[in-house]
């Protein structure tokens, strides 16, 4: 797949999860998906998971845990198979009442019209201190 058509995937994730689609979502990914937040004690979500079943539950424990207040795209960039993301965010957090907001960028891997691999980079500490009781 081109950079245009490996763009447009991504779009389609992010369309999927902004309208609360996500089993749709998990037909736009590997079976053997790589998804990486950077680990945090204290925001449950985070870490490395591999597989459908495991990005499954990160969905999961971050519908239980956050609540969207903003999240916006601000620009796509692709290179060979991969796609860079950037935007905004603000969310709260359920158990602490919370909002916490970031800048973000997250980087797609895409091959054969699968995302393979998902990394993202935002503000850990702002998210930590939303979290922390």
């Amino acid at each position: 797949m081109n950079e245009q058509e490996n763009t447009r995937v991504v779009m389609q994730a992010y369309d999927r999860f902004k309208n609360g689609d996500i089993p749709g979502l998990m037909t736009l990914f590997s079976d053997d998906i790589e998804w990486i937040l950077d680990h945090s004690d204290y925001v449950p979500f985070t870490g490395t998971r591999h597989g459908k079943s495991e990005v499954g539950q990160f969905f999961s424990s971050l519908g239980e845990s956050q609540h969207p207040l903003q999240f916006e795209l601000q620009e796509f960039i692709a290179q060979g198979d991969k796609v860079v993301a950037l935007g905004h965010y603000t969310w709260t957090v359920k158990q602490t009442d919370r909002i916490f907001e970031s800048d973000w960028a997250e980087v797609f891997t895409v091959r054969d019209g699968k995302i393979t691999r998902f990394r993202e980079y935002a503000d850990t500490a702002a998210a930590e201190r939303a979290y922390k009781a």
